[in-house]
């Protein structure tokens, strides 16, 4: 019969084991997001993954130094990249995200332990200048990628730091000049305003004292500021979809100090991509597994209980929609006994002369005992 209050209780289980379906699956989207996030956080030199999801990996174009007597990698660049810098008189030679494969010395302004780590460099009269050092971390914007070399050759103060000193030191100056002016003490004044004179005095005095440790922390922050800036190199990825053309790099500017230099570079791997599974996350793959499983659970635990307890089923017929389960089951095992049955008559069967006993007596022996067998049979058949 059917039980209301059994109904009942099947479809609050089943909303129970809808709500635990979905905690799980929540729980597994929260860990492999958590798995994502892990991986990401390792950052790999010279590959990038942008906000939108675009992904970037620009290590192919990195030029690496062969062994002598090795066999160069193929498809992999081996010498440094020279980009012409037509009206500056000099050009530059650089490599992205590693140090360049033709190694430099004497470099102005750089410890020698630091010749090895430079990417990008110019000559000028034979002195050497560094752009910066080696560095592989990628910056996307938008669809572009950016890299930036810091830690080059020094570039001395800027122009706008002397205007702003120089500035400073003549306001000093003329403040100083109204002080001694506002201040300066009348030959007019009579006897009755000494008081008032020896007050001014004092305030002036403390005034030049404030003024003197003004003037004295600008020259420390000037000393600061005399600590020399260091030439860098800015370098921008622009996606080139034409893989017959090689990666090709321009230089496009410097500012007035000539410490900060821009460059272009145009190549294949610029170019968006989809980023590749990474060992130990959660692909899509992974995910709809999970939540496949997850809702073959429900419905069976869920089926099972409501035919057991509204349908009072029992063996086999307690498992959802039994009869549509069993005629596919019935359908499987009777296309098997078909195809089965088909390659028994398809395979041929052995043909050609049977053995037969090579001696005449024997054939008579065996004529003997038949009918001896069918005379015995008849006896007892009369009896």
């Amino acid at each position: 019969m059917y039980a209301p209050g059994a109904s009942s209780r099947g479809h609050g289980l089943l909303l129970a084991l809808a709500a635990t379906a979905a905690l799980t699956g929540m729980a597994s989207a929260d860990d492999a997001t958590k798995t994502t996030t892990s991986s990401a956080s390792a950052v790999t030199p010279c590959v990038a993954t942008g906000t939108n999801g675009n992904f970037f990996d620009l290590r192919p174009d990195a030029a690496v130094a062969v062994v002598e007597g090795e066999k160069p990698p193929k498809g992999v660049p081996t010498e440094d990249y020279i980009a012409r810098g037509w009206d500056y008189g000099y050009n530059f030679t650089l490599n992205i995200c590693n140090a360049v494969v033709k190694r430099v010395e004497d470099v102005v302004g750089v410890e020698r332990p630091m010749w090895k780590n430079i990417s990008a460099y110019y000559k000028v009269k034979g002195r050497v200048y560094s752009l910066g050092q080696e560095s592989g971390e990628l910056v996307p914007r938008g669809r572009k990628l950016v890299l930036q070399y810091t830690g080059g050759s020094p570039c001395g103060p800027s122009d706008k730091s002397r205007d702003k000193r120089s500035g400073l030191d003549e306001a000093a100056q003329y403040d100083h000049y109204d002080d001694d002016y506002l201040f300066r003490r009348s030959p007019l004044r009579d006897d009755d305003s000494d008081d008032d004179d020896d007050d001014d005095d004092e305030d002036r005095k403390k005034k030049d004292k404030e003024k003197e440790k003004e003037k004295q922390k600008e020259k420390d922050k000037d000393k600061e500021k005399e600590t020399p800036r260091r030439k860098s190199a800015t370098i921008s990825f622009l996606c080139d979809h034409d893989p017959d053309t090689p990666t090709a790099v321009s230089f496009v500017g410097a500012d007035p100090d000539q410490c900060a230099y821009f460059f272009e570079v145009r190549s294949q791997h610029a170019c968006a991509t989809a980023e590749p599974h990474k060992p130990g996350s959660v692909g899509p793959g992974s995910v709809f597994a999970i939540i496949f499983f997850i809702a073959v659970l429900v419905y069976v635990l869920g089926g099972v209980f409501y035919q057991r307890t509204v349908a009072h089923a029992r063996g086999w017929r307690q498992l959802p929609n039994y009869s549509m389960w069993a005629g596919i089951w019935n359908f499987l095992t009777d296309m098997f006994v078909i195809l089965t049955s088909s390659c028994a008559r398809i395979i041929p069967r052995r043909r050609g002369y049977h053995t037969l006993s090579g001696s005449p007596h024997g054939r008579n022996r065996d004529r003997e005992a038949e009918n001896r067998l069918i005379d015995q049979l008849d006896e007892e058949w009369d009896d």
